[in-house]
């Protein structure tokens, strides 16, 4: 059985500094699969060239089939990729009702825009209670629900989520993972990258495990969570 999405011997640098080097990777239909690995590992590169946001120097992206590494990010969204980023990156400017509609920017279909935005503000109830606030002026949590959501509002068959859960508060933070589980249970396969670690091997299916730009260990995420060396490494053991 094919992937969804099949990255291949991927290498990536800036520069001279070498981020990611020789990475493959799968992510099937209906999975969660997650990459977990220390700062500056090569998680957040690996997920901004697989959108298309930048360049590989070498290897492929192939997605549903058909290499998508030459594509610009945008034309990454139309065929079905939309990222969560690092950092959320909302339109602080804009109200939160703005930023979802600039999330099904490329979209043309209206009703199935409103019945998205509808599904994306009962995943996310205290959104709907902030429609015409200012994005920016809204908590770290509430805007982590929006970054999430207007990347849901691109109908992807693919979510990519980096770092959902940074500086959130516990509680919120169970809430996101909560959500994380919901969104695929309704179909959406996702690629997760999280620091925390634990959260992220008890939501996904699969995991690798990102060292110094390359795959050190990968397979399924509960017999990851199990491993000594995942524990020492990740897992505060």
């Amino acid at each position: 059985m094919s992937a969804l999405l099949e990255v291949r011997d991927l290498t990536v640098a800036y520069g001279n500094i070498v981020a990611v080097q020789g990475l493959s990777l799968d992510v099937h239909e209906g999975e969660i699969v997650t990459l977990i690995g220390s700062n500056g590992a090569g998680k957040s590169t690996t997920l901004r060239t697989i959108s298309g946001l930048l360049k590989a120097r070498s290897g492929s992206v192939a997605f549903n089939g058909e290499r998508i590494d030459h594509l610009e990010g945008h034309e990454t969204v139309a065929k079905g990729i939309c990222q969560s980023p690092e950092g959320r990156r909302i339109f602080g400017g804009l109200t939160v009702d703005e930023n979802l509609e600039l999330g099904a920017f490329l979209r043309k279909d209206k009703a199935e825009i409103a019945a998205d935005r509808e599904y994306v503000l009962g995943l996310f109830p205290r959104l709907r209670e902030r429609l015409t606030q200012k994005a920016g002026t809204m908590s770290g949590g509430e805007q982590q629900m929006l970054a999430v959501a207007r990347a849901l509002m691109g109908r992807p068959r693919l979510l990519i989520l980096d770092e959902p859960s940074m500086g959130l508060a516990p509680v919120l933070v169970d809430l996101i993972f909560e959500t994380i589980v919901k969104i695929n249970e309704q179909g959406t396969t996702i690629l997760l990258v999280e620091q925390n670690a634990l959260a992220a091997l008890r939501v996904a299916k699969r995991a690798y495990v990102l060292e110094s730009g390359k795959i050190k260990l990968s397979g399924d995420a509960a017999e990851l969570a199990k491993d000594p060396e995942v524990i020492k490494a990740y897992l505060g053991g």
